[in-house]
């Protein structure tokens, strides 16, 4: 019978040390990092998934002006929140802020609660967002385990062979540094979306080179480090995907009145009626806009 892997450790407080002084040294300035607004930083949070940051950042600003204020959120209209979010793609995120707002409003007087269960049992809020704004926002030594940071913590302590997601959890909330909680996760995430990259990692600039179990890994056989693969198939055009279409259509919409129904013609771009009528009723099961009940291809941004 095989021998279970023993469980990794947590990264020692040396290795910390080096992240942080990297990360006071070299780490990314972004606007939304110079707030302690727990409001403001659960919008940034929510923003940042699947979004270029170079993006985020104007976006963040934009949002805040129109919407200063967990109330403000709460007590728009679905369609002035998806018209905010302009830009950003992925609309159900925005929908999903807006229901945390209200459930804000509803059982925290409009405030983000400091709790972690309290922050997990937001409506929309999954593991990491939670984590995250507790971690950025009330100094909570928790760890928000996003793209970035799995891959990190996976290679430095798992090697070539990662983690098992049971183990990254438990070793991200063990590795936070207690003392700069919110810095920390700031930190590890940039040594992942600069450093350690998913190819050509930069592992001889990397603070944690002197405990990853991965750069040993590669240094002893240079052959394996992970490069871009060659010979993938052509993706579909990005044109053709239903994503596409979805987002066209709903800034056909955010460009009408709000009140009003909109025919949604065809053709857009490649995709005729059945298309865009199939693409109107996934956006009407996600909340995003509704249907005229009594003609074709007719919406609007969703209003309540």
């Amino acid at each position: 019978m095989p021998l279970a892997r023993p469980s990794p450790a947590a990264l020692p407080a040396e290795a910390r040390a080096a992240v942080l002084a990297w990360y006071d040294a070299r780490g990314r300035a972004l606007a939304f990092r110079g707030t302690r607004d727990p409001y403001a930083i659960l919008v940034s949070e929510v923003m940042a998934q699947q979004t270029q940051i170079s993006r985020v950042v104007e976006a963040w600003s934009r949002f805040l002006e129109r919407f200063p204020t967990v109330a403000a959120l709460a007590a728009a209209t679905p369609a002035d929140v998806l018209r905010a979010w302009r830009g950003m793609g992925y609309d159900r995120r925005a929908l999903n802020l807006q229901r945390a707002a209200r459930g804000m409003v509803a059982e925290h007087d409009g405030q983000v609660p400091r709790e972690l269960a309290a922050l997990e049992r937001l409506p929309g809020i999954g593991p990491y967002t939670a984590r995250a704004v507790a971690a950025l926002a009330f100094g909570t030594a928790v760890g928000a385990v996003d793209t970035n940071v799995r891959r990190v913590l996976g290679r430095v302590l798992g090697g070539r062979d990662g983690l098992a997601a049971r183990e990254l959890q438990a070793v991200s909330d063990a590795s936070v540094d207690p003392a700069r909680p919110g810095d920390w996760t700031h930190a590890v995430m940039d040594v992942g979306a600069t450093l350690c990259r998913p190819t050509r990692p930069r592992c001889e600039e990397c603070p944690l080179v002197s405990w990853c179990r991965f750069a040993a890994d590669t240094a002893a056989a240079p052959e394996r480090r992970p490069l871009p693969r060659a010979g993938r198939q052509a993706r579909e055009p990005f044109q053709a995907s239903t994503r596409w279409l979805r987002g066209r259509i709903v800034d056909r919409l955010r460009d009408a009145d709000g009140t009003t129904w909109t025919v949604v013609e065809a053709p857009i771009g490649d995709h005729d009626d059945a298309a865009i009528e199939a693409a109107l009723g996934a956006l009407a099961r996600d909340g995003i806009v509704e249907l005229d009940p009594v003609a074709t291809r007719r919406a609007r941004l969703a209003t309540a």
